[in-house]
């Protein structure tokens, strides 16, 4: 059973900065793809970033190019999200998300396997 468990969500002023974190743990964790998604209230879910199993490969919303980065570390089982010059409209919950199949990074939400539970990121103005 694969786990996926984020942290690092808060409060934060606009301008701010956090950093999430992905744990995973009961699966093989180099052998994902890993993405970043985020999901406002009243809105649909939307991807934020990607990552490919080594690293090398990224993707990421327009809306956040610039001032988000993904990375991973294979070692420790977590994919990380740095989030710089935050707005009010990056207030949502973020979830982490695992997918097995090796077709490079995709945006697609359903294309991924597992899920956390979400981190709650509020940005204030």
């Amino acid at each position: 059973q694969v786990q996926l468990a984020e942290a690092g969500g808060g409060l934060v002023q606009a301008g701010g900065s956090l950093r999430l974190s992905c744990a995973t743990s009961g699966g093989t964790f180099s052998s994902y793809t890993m993405g970043w998604f985020r999901q406002a209230p009243g809105k649909e879910r939307e991807f934020v970033a990607g990552i490919s199993r080594s690293g090398l490969s990224t993707l990421y919303a327009d809306s956040v190019k610039g001032r988000f980065t993904i990375s991973r570390d294979n070692a420790k089982n977590t994919v990380y999200l740095q989030m710089n010059s935050l707005k009010p409209e990056d207030t949502a919950v973020y979830y982490c998300a695992a997918d097995r199949r090796d077709w490079g990074v995709v945006r697609a939400a359903g294309q991924y396997d597992y899920w956390g539970q979400g981190t709650q990121v509020t940005v204030s103005s």
